[in-house]
């Protein structure tokens, strides 16, 4: 019989393969939250920034930078958020986040002075980030109960246990004159 990665004798004794790893997880979501307060004191002082922006003499542009800055800050902060609710990645938010930065640079720098191989490239990069969205919208969620490596180890249990031969009784549904030979 196989040795479990619990039993693996390349753990120290009282170190099993679960423990470790939760461990690991531990330590990411500390770096995670530490991320997230950080960011948060960044959103404040970008928040004080913008509002000083907002005295005369009022520059349109650097207003709507500082807003449209604070709107991705927003953006990463949920992200993150999300990872530490579902330790996984929301494709549609980073999309989302990769949407507004470019919008943010091209309405900053003004399309007019930008060079015309830089809008274009701009257009094609949403161009795909748009078709992302849409087709992250047709694929049905996979972390709702289903867990795909799961779903692969199980196969490859049933594999291995399938090729073991199996002397006392034959697999069910199977009569002993259907039963493969070793």
């Amino acid at each position: 019989m196989p040795t479990l990665p619990d039993s693996s004798p390349r753990w120290l004794p009282g170190l099993n393969g679960s423990t470790v790893v939760r461990l690991l997880e531990t330590v990411q979501d500390l770096i995670v939250i530490s991320l997230c307060m950080g960011l948060f004191s960044f959103m404040v002082m970008q928040l004080r920034q913008m509002f000083l922006s907002l005295l005369p003499p009022l520059n349109f542009p650097e207003v709507t930078a500082d807003i449209l800055f604070l709107l991705i800050l927003v953006e990463l902060f949920r992200l993150l958020i999300i990872y530490l609710q579902e330790h996984r990645i929301s494709i549609g938010v980073a999309v989302e986040v990769s949407i507004v930065s470019v919008l943010r640079e091209i309405i900053v720098h003004g399309v007019l002075e930008t060079p015309w191989v830089q809008v274009v490239a701009s257009c094609l990069f949403l161009t795909v980030l748009g078709a992302l969205l849409v087709v992250r919208a047709w694929i049905p969620p996979t972390f709702d109960g289903v867990d795909p490596e799961q779903w692969v180890s199980r196969r490859h249990r049933l594999r291995f246990a399938q090729d073991l031969p199996t002397l006392a009784t034959p697999p069910v549904g199977t009569t002993s004159d259907e039963r493969p030979s070793p």
